[in-house]
């Protein structure tokens, strides 16, 4: 492992407590992390853990490169305004305009809606899971997969989800109209002026590049095996690869940007937007802008097969922070917290309490809505009220101004409030429950306890189902459990259905390392099931017809 790299004025005390965050990682049989802290431009702590290879036994560094996911993806928005600045791109201008293959039916959101996930598409990475599971598909799909979709999940500006596709798309944009391969614009006209001398945006998993480690992702039954993305063109989305050294020049440069790009660029990056309806969201251009604990931060996370990012900076406090991992079971957005907590003292306001379920009883339970179809379950987590949607995990929901909160940061998929009914303290469970999404209001009705006969849940429902967006087939058949297997162009995902009631389903993977789980609605003519409905988290309306 690297010793601890500190600037001579850094408090031991401080950097045995950053060490201490870490030391669950600070193994030698396991993928572990990097982690950078910087304050006024100088190192706080640089640090490796763990093995940046198992199979040779090499150390993580401050060197080691790895992929921060989505973290990338602000680096796409600031080169599509490094070409508005030329005049090359107009931000405001509809995708289509650059992007011509796209069905107008869709609608025409701008690139700017794109940057900050309003632009309502399916995404093409959600959608091939679904149809082909880890298959790597080839150069060309994705936007193949765009292109054919037949329906979107929101109207363009009514809300936002995050997409992976719309930054595939902005990636597009960056080679049609800079002449040159997005890649290489990175390269020549952001990494390079600032000296990011280890930073590439690397498409596929099978390159091989130096110093790069290997990603793991944990069995099971213990082990690992390697983390490779189902795809060889990712791209604005999520392709970057770095280092600690090279994203802590980034970020200063982030904090006051002096060498790539104009003041009126760096205004737009931070500008949070505006929905339809007033609402204003904490996602700008590729950053996520918080209050976080009483001090302001600009943010954004990342995700890959097999590891995960977090890229921080308090402006205020001139505190740039940066966790990478290959594999280690670690959580960099937590740890991030933790360290500006450590840094700071008690210039950070101390954490708020926990939302008790027990004074929220009535609300505890499943809820499904009959207009967009989404399931929604509220639950007593060790004590703690949380949320999850549509079967997605359990998380802690937040209390804010009379309303019980679940941000847009965290869960990347809405912002939802759930308005607080005045109760008696004797009341039974509510029937009905509004959820507002971006203020956008949902009402949903409570799911029974009890399940529907069984041979009621399943008449009807053997059959094939075509699935044109999915460029594929399902299977549907009853048993124990109920499966459902969907076929893409290159591979498959099998499916494990859960009845809710009648013609309502979770679903789970049945099998399997891609966490593929949503709801499934079923459409019936004549007592046979004619179409099903697919709901995820990133994709909504999926719809799939009897054969």
């Amino acid at each position: 492992m690297d010793e601890p790299v500190s600037d001579p004025v850094s408090p031991p005390d401080l950097l045995a407590a950053i060490d201490g965050l870490f030391a669950p990682f600070n193994r030698s049989d396991a993928p572990g992390l990097v982690v950078g802290v910087a304050q006024h431009g100088k190192r706080l702590y640089g640090r490796g853990f763990g093995l940046a290879s198992i199979e040779h036994g090499v150390v993580n560094s401050i060197k080691t490169r790895m992929r921060i996911g989505s973290t990338s993806k602000h680096f796409t928005c600031l080169a599509l305004l490094l070409l508005a600045e030329e005049g090359k791109v107009d931000v405001d201008e509809g995708v289509r305009t650059y992007v011509p293959e796209l069905p107008a039916s869709l609608g025409d959101p701008t690139l700017r809606h794109l940057m900050s996930h309003r632009g309502g598409f399916h995404c093409y990475l959600d959608v091939g899971m679904l149809a082909d599971g880890m298959a790597i598909k080839p150069v060309g799909d994705a936007l193949a997969s765009q292109a054919r979709q037949s329906a979107v999940n929101f109207p363009v500006g009514e809300r936002a989800i995050y997409n992976n596709g719309g930054f595939h798309l902005l990636s597009i944009v960056v080679d049609r109209q800079s002449g040159m391969p997005y890649e290489r614009f990175l390269e020549e006209r952001i990494f390079a002026p600032l000296g990011m001398i280890d930073t590439k945006s690397v498409p596929s998993d099978l390159e091989i590049h130096r110093g790069l480690a290997t990603l793991y992702m944990a069995l099971p039954g213990g082990g690992h095996r390697r983390g490779l993305f189902p795809s060889e063109e990712v791209r604005g989305e999520g392709a970057m690869i770095s280092t600690v050294e090279d994203m802590l020049i980034w970020l200063a440069h982030l904090r006051r940007p002096d060498k790539v790009g104009s003041a009126k660029t760096w205004t737009q990056m931070t500008e949070r937007p505006t929905m339809n309806n007033g609402f204003v969201s904490s996602y700008a251009l590729g950053l996520m802008i918080e209050t976080m604990r009483g001090v302001d931060v600009v943010h954004h996370a990342g995700g890959v097969m097999g590891g995960a990012c977090q890229m921080l900076t308090v402006p205020d406090h001139a505190l740039d922070i940066i966790i990478i991992t290959n594999g280690a079971p670690a959580n960099p957005v937590e740890l991030a917290e933790k360290i500006v907590e450590a840094v700071l003292g008690d210039r950070v306001q101390p954490k708020a309490e926990a939302v008790k379920a027990a004074d929220h009883q009535p609300l505890l339970g499943t809820f499904h809505s009959p207009q967009s179809g989404l399931v929604f379950k509220l639950s007593d987590e060790v004590g703690t009220l949380s949320l999850s949607v549509i079967g997605g995990p359990p998380t802690p929901m937040q209390k804010e101004d009379g309303a019980l909160v679940l941000p847009f940061s965290k869960t990347a998929i809405g912002h939802f409030e759930i308005p607080l009914p005045v109760l008696a303290a004797d009341a039974g469970p509510v029937d009905t429950l509004v959820i507002k999404d971006f203020g956008n209001e949902d009402r949903l009705e409570r799911v029974p306890d009890a399940v529907a006969d069984a041979a009621v849940v399943v008449e009807g429902i053997d059959g094939i189902y075509d699935s044109p967006d999915n460029d594929g087939y399902a299977t549907l058949a009853s048993g124990d459990p109920i499966r459902l297997v969907i076929k893409g162009q290159y591979g498959h995902s099998a499916l494990k259905l859960t009845p809710l009631k009648e013609d309502l389903f979770t679903f789970g993977p049945d099998g399997g390392l891609i966490p593929l789980m949503g709801v499934v609605q079923l459409r019936r003519i004549g007592g046979k099931v004619s179409e099903l409905v697919l709901n995820t988290g990133r994709t909504r309306g999926l719809r799939m017809h009897r054969r």
